[in-house]
C-alpha cells in the first residue's frame, strides 16, 4: 500500500504535522469510522485540506468548509492547437473581460435559472425571511461569477492529441460562505447572520446528527448550495465555449468540497471531503496543477487501496508556501504588499518560460508555491489512473489585489 496509518489516520504522500495534528483532533470528536489525508494536504480551517472524514450518522459543516460545493468542470472542445494557438491571446482577452472575477460583476446580467425555484430554498425561510431573502438575493447578483484566490478559467492543450480543453474551479461564492457561517453559528447557539467570533484553525470540527432538525437542514442547504456551483460552472464554461466559437464533446464535473452520502464496507457513511476529489471505480475526475504545470483527467481504479481511501483522491498540487510567505502582508488601506518571497517578475519568468498567456493572478499563486501534480499523483497511482494530460496555455483569475471575503 502507499498509505501510511499515522495514530489512526491513513496517509498518502510526506506528512505534514499541522495537517495531521487536526486530522488527530477530528478523528477523536465525533462517530468517526476513518479518517484519511491525501497526498496534496495542508492546513486548514479546524478538517485539512486534502483530509477526508467519514462519518456513522453525522455531518460536519466545518469540514465542508466555507466554500460549499467547490469544484471543478473539464470540457473537451471541438477545437485543436492549430486553431487556438495563434488567437490565445485575443481568446484570454475576451475572457478577462467577458468573465466576472473577484467580488463584483463585470456586467449588470443577472442570470436567471430554474434553482431558484428550488424547494430547498424553504430551509432559509424556515430560518427566517430576512435571512432567506437576503441569501437568495446574493445568490441571484453572484451567479456565475468566479471569486479570486485560487478560483480560475483555463485553456489546456492535451498534448497527445492536439485538443483543447476548458476547466474552472470555484465553488458557490458568498451564498454558500453565508450557508456555512450561519449553520455554525446555529450550531453555537448564536444568530444565523451574526458575526462568528474568530474561531481558531485548530479548533474541534463542529458536527450535527444527520437525524436531527439542524442536521437535516443543513444538508439540504448544502445541497442547494452544490447545486448552485454545478449552475455557475456550467455558466461560464458556455460562456468561454461561446468566446472560443466551439462546443464540448466531453465533460467532467466534480465538487472537492463536499459531504456525500455513501456505502462503504456494507453501511451508510457520510463522507466529508475538504479539498478531495471523490473517486469511485470508473468515475472521472479534473485536478489541476499550478499555472506553470500539467493539469489531468483521473479516472478511479477497482483496486483495494481505492476501498481503503474511501473512494478519495486529491483535488491539486497541495500549496507548499502561504499566501503571506509567498506575496507578503497586504495593507488593505494603501493596497501595497510587504515582505513577500516571491516576486512578479519571479512568476512572470516562470509563466512566459512555460509558454502560458496569464490574465491576473498574484504571486500568491505563483508556480512556486505549490507542489508539482506528478508527486502527488504518484502516490495515488493505485487509486486513479491518469486519462489525460493537459498543459495550460491559458490562465485567468482574479488581479494580484483583489479582496473577496469568499474566496476558500
Amino acid at each position: 500500500m502507499a498509505y501510511q496509518e499515522i495514530n489512526g489516520v491513513r496517509v498518502w504522500g510526506s506528512p505534514d504535522p499541522g495537517a495531521l495534528s487536526q486530522a488527530r483532533t477530528c478523528a477523536e470528536n465525533g462517530n468517526v469510522i476513518q479518517a484519511l489525508l491525501m497526498a496534496d494536504h495542508h492546513k486548514g480551517y479546524s478538517q485539512p485540506i486534502g483530509g477526508v472524514m467519514v462519518y456513522d450518522g453525522q455531518i460536519s459543516p466545518s469540514g465542508v468548509g466555507y466554500d460549499i460545493g467547490c469544484g471543478n468542470k473539464a470540457v473537451r472542445t471541438k477545437l485543436f492547437a492549430a486553431d487556438i494557438m495563434p488567437r490565445i491571446s485575443a481568446v484570454m482577452d475576451e475572457v478577462a473581460c467577458h468573465i466576472s472575477f473577484g467580488v463584483g460583476r463585470v456586467n449588470a446580467i443577472q442570470i436567471d435559472h430554474e434553482l431558484f425555484d428550488d424547494p430547498d430554498w424553504a430551509v432559509y425561510a424556515a430560518i427566517g425571511k430576512q435571512e432567506h431573502d437576503k441569501l437568495k438575493s446574493l445568490a441571484r447578483e453572484q451567479l456565475g461569477t468566479v471569486g479570486s484566490g485560487n478560483h480560475f478559467v483555463d485553456v489546456f492543450v492535451e498534448e497527445a492529441t492536439g485538443q483543447v480543453w476548458i476547466a474552472n474551479h470555484f465553488g458557490s461564492r458568498g451564498f454558500g460562505h453565508k450557508t456555512a457561517s450561519g449553520f455554525l453559528n446555529l450550531a453555537a447557539g448564536r444568530e444565523f447572520l451574526g458575526k462568528a467570533p474568530g474561531e481558531h484553525m485548530d479548533q474541534p470540527p463542529v458536527l450535527l446528527d444527520m437525524n436531527s432538525e439542524l442536521g437535516d437542514m443543513y444538508y439540504r442547504a448544502m445541497r442547494l448550495a452544490g447545486r448552485y456551483a454545478y449552475a455557475g460552472r456550467d455558466y461560464v464554461i458556455e460562456q468561454v465555449l461561446g468566446i472560443m466559437g466551439t462546443e464540448a464533446d466531453f465533460t467532467v464535473h466534480n465538487h472537492h468540497n463536499y459531504a456525500w452520502k455513501e456505502q462503504h464496507d456494507g453501511r451508510d457513511t457520510i463522507v466529508v471531503r475538504k479539498g478531495a476529489t471523490p473517486s469511485a471505480p470508473g468515475q472521472m475526475g479534473f485536478i489541476g496543477g499550478s499555472m506553470g504545470d500539467i493539469s489531468v483527467i483521473v479516472r478511479g481504479k477497482d483496486s483495494v487501496e481505492n476501498r481503503d481511501s474511501y473512494y478519495s483522491t486529491v483535488h491539486g498540487a497541495g500549496r507548499i508556501m502561504s499566501r503571506t510567505q509567498a506575496a507578503g502582508k497586504m495593507n488593505w488601506k494603501t493596497r501595497t504588499r510587504s515582505g513577500g518571497q516571491i516576486t512578479d517578475v519571479q512568476m512572470k519568468e516562470a509563466v512566459r518560460n512555460y509558454s502560458v498567456e496569464l490574465r491576473g493572478a498574484g504571486t500568491d499563486e505563483s508556480p512556486f508555491v505549490y507542489r508539482k501534480l506528478r508527486e502527488v499523483l504518484d502516490a495515488h497511482s493505485e487509486t486513479v489512473e491518469v486519462m489525460h494530460e493537459l498543459k495550460p496555455i491559458g490562465v485567468c483569475m482574479a488581479g494580484a489585489n483583489e479582496f473577496d471575503p469568499y474566496k476558500d
